[in-house]
């Protein structure tokens, strides 16, 4: 309380001016306190005074009632420096009363006064000694039979009404909480869809790839790469291509808004429980966008392009240039005493070797390169064949030997057409389901397509 007044005085003594320059600072400040203490005392007993002639004036007016005039004329003539002083210094003295003072302390912090250190909110339970609110019920159904028992022998205590509502609960909340009452986040729902794509590998082309020669790599045909990658040509692989792998032979469909598990079954002629077994699939609802392998199933054949019929060029000196298609009546010969086969290209690049599901050589060449007679023989078959080969020929040579040439891009010869080894029989091309340009050589023992079983042509050349 010293410390208060003596902040007080020298508030006062800041805000009057110094009377003198010479005056010594204490006597200033004395001086100040006096005139400041005078003032107030005088301002007190002019209150006093105006009070009691307001009582003789108005006897029904409390006696403690002061004018509104009185006070602002005694502020006025207090002067606006000393009132401002004097108010500073109450605030002063009432903050400074408020530090010391104790404070005021009550219940726990979930009541409606004090500040302790008991838990705000109690899930179904109770708080602890250490102010730790329980998560656990605390329901005692011993006593709500007590309090049942009472409330039929007292209907009085039904007016009184309970002191406290206890809500029954089980032994333990069930919900996202922790052991601390903390309230978990929900959890997100896995959304998740069975999709074909997982199923599908990567392949980066390396220089000297083909088509062919990746789908044997990997056990799956050349058609299924080229439905699984939209292509157009084989000749557009480059280095460094990705290009997608299929883990069957199929296709590779997204979902659209109409297709169904049935739907999509029928259209492709496939089974229904092989595409989810294949794909995992533990929905059979499908959503739209959704990837998925069909197994078995076939796409588009390639297009074809039209046999035309190419300029003649000079022929290896070693080759013979045969007449144009036509039908013949050459008998096929009988027996073959031709030893081994003639390289039927000019190529010897083999994109693709003989192996279980396909069972020749592919040749790679160049569109128009020239096809020869592996062997002296006589053509059984000229033209188109709807068999994945495109425009072919087969040549009888005797002795149960045939020999087929695949999509080619024109046909020299015609059916019952004697040729002999090494003659002119049509151009290399891409027709059939092929992709590039591209020679399909097959050797048979047995009638072509009929009986006969495809051997390796590398056995005869």
């Amino acid at each position: 309380m010293l410390n208060a007044s003596v902040d007080v005085q020298r508030v006062i003594g800041r805000l009057r001016r110094p009377s003198s320059p010479r005056t010594d600072p204490a006597t200033i400040l004395q001086r100040r306190s006096l005139t400041a203490a005078r003032h107030v005392r005088t301002g007190l007993g002019t209150a006093a005074t105006s009070a009691r002639a307001a009582r003789r004036a108005h006897p029904m007016r409390p006696p403690i009632t002061l004018r509104l005039g009185a006070v602002l004329s005694y502020l006025n003539r207090l002067g606006h420096e000393r009132t401002v002083a004097l108010a500073a210094a109450g605030i002063l003295l009432g903050a400074s009363v408020l530090s010391v003072a104790p404070a005021v302390r009550g219940g726990a912090t979930g009541g409606p006064i004090g500040n302790g250190s008991e838990a705000r909110v109690a899930v179904g339970g109770s708080v602890d000694s250490n102010g730790i609110g329980s998560v656990e019920a605390a329901y005692d159904p011993a006593a709500d039979d007590r309090a049942a028992q009472s409330r039929a022998t007292d209907p009085a205590s039904m007016d009184r009404g309970p002191s406290i509502v206890a809500a029954r609960l089980p032994t333990a909340v069930e919900g996202p909480f922790l052991e601390d009452g903390t309230l978990l986040k929900p959890v997100a729902v896995d959304t998740a869809v069975a999709d074909g794509r997982d199923l599908m590998r990567v392949y980066k082309v390396r220089s000297g790839d083909t088509l062919t020669g990746i789908a044997a790599k990997f056990h799956i045909s050349m058609m299924t790469l080229w439905w699984a990658n939209n292509l157009k040509s084989k000749d557009a692989l480059h280095l460094g291509q990705k290009i997608k792998i299929p883990p069957v032979n199929g296709l590779v469909i997204e979902v659209l808004a109409t297709d169904t598990l049935a739907s999509l079954a029928a259209r492709y002629k496939v089974s229904a429980q092989d595409i989810v077994t294949t794909n995992g699939l533990e929905d059979q609802n499908l959503v739209v966008g959704q990837i998925l392998v069909l197994p078995g199933a076939n796409g588009q054949p390639i297009a074809t392009r039209r046999a035309v019929r190419a300029p003649t060029k000079s022929p290896s000196p070693r080759h013979s240039v045969g007449p144009t298609p036509s039908v013949g009546s050459a008998r096929p010969p009988r027996t073959y005493n031709g030893g081994r086969l003639l390289w039927p290209t000019t190529s010897h690049h083999i994109s693709q070797y003989y192996h279980y599901g396909h069972y020749a050589i592919d040749i790679d060449g160049s569109t128009g390169d020239p096809i020869w007679a592996a062997a002296a023989g006589t053509v059984t078959f000229a033209g188109w064949k709807n068999n994945g080969g495109g425009y072919q020929v087969w040549i009888a040579h005797g002795s149960n030997l045939f020999t087929t040439y695949n999509h080619m891009s024109s046909v020299s010869v015609g059916r019952g057409q004697h040729v002999d080894r090494g003659q002119h029989v049509g151009r290399m091309g891409a027709t059939g389901f092929a992709t590039g340009s591209h020679l399909h050589f097959e050797v048979w023992r047995g009638p072509i397509w009929d009986g006969g079983q495809r051997v390796n042509p590398l056995a005869y050349l």
